[in-house]
């Protein structure tokens, strides 16, 4: 496992700012009695051991073949049905939407082989992930990718009440592999997928799955 570059300068600064409060807090300076400079110490250091881990990128083997679609997201499935797209596709798909909290892998991956035929980033509100409108109101960043079979795949980063800055890596023209890193969302977030109606479906609602080991559906 290592740390994703995103985090980098977030760990630095919580490390300086932790390790200078558990000093200072030791010191004498505040008169504090021992067995409470020991219990703010332990939550310092417990919130420190969250905003790193946060910020986790395991390594995992990518399931599937080239037909299989992999989860783009660590996360728990919290839509699965037929929508309307309007932003690209114009065209009835079916969603998959993946929630992740603040204790899930936030690192976003490439769910299927292909090109990049169109990205755009959206600025918008910060209604919390799970919220049915959030998908076309919050923040977020739109990614299509056409597989070698020309079929298209909608990608949509959405950032929550708690995540305010979208990491978005890929543009036009670019050719991904099966679970490349795209992007990052910070703090607690959700990826959305939109299929064509033809895809098999191989997760169920409320499923809690990982990115790049579980498969979403079949083309």
């Amino acid at each position: 496992m290592t740390l994703h570059k995103e985090g980098y300068k977030i760990i630095i600064i919580s490390s300086i700012l932790v390790g200078g409060m558990i000093t200072l807090l030791c010191s004498k300076f505040f008169g504090i009695p021992h067995w409470v400079v020991i219990g703010i110490d332990t939550v310092f250091v417990f919130l420190w051991i969250i905003i790193v881990q946060f910020f986790r990128v395991p390594r995992r083997k990518i399931a599937g073949n080239s037909t299989d679609v992999v989860c783009p997201a660590d996360g728990k499935v919290v839509v699965i049905e037929r929508v309307f797209e309007p932003e690209f596709l114009k065209e009835e798909c079916i969603q998959l939407s993946i929630f992740m909290s603040p204790l899930n892998v936030h690192a976003n991956y490439t769910p299927i082989a292909g090109k990049v035929v169109y990205t755009k980033y959206h600025e918008g509100k910060y209604l919390v992930a799970w919220h049915p409108k959030s998908s076309t109101e919050n923040e977020r960043s739109t990614m299509i990718i056409e597989t070698g079979q020309k079929k298209l795949v909608l990608v949509r980063q959405i950032a929550g009440a708690l995540a305010r800055r979208i990491c978005f890596y890929a543009s036009e023209g670019q050719e991904f592999n099966k679970g490349d890193e795209f992007g990052f969302i910070k703090f607690g977030s959700r990826v959305d997928v939109f299929l064509p109606l033809t895809s098999e479906i191989k997760v169920k609602l409320g499923q809690v799955v990982k990115n790049r080991q579980d498969i979403l559906a079949s083309l």
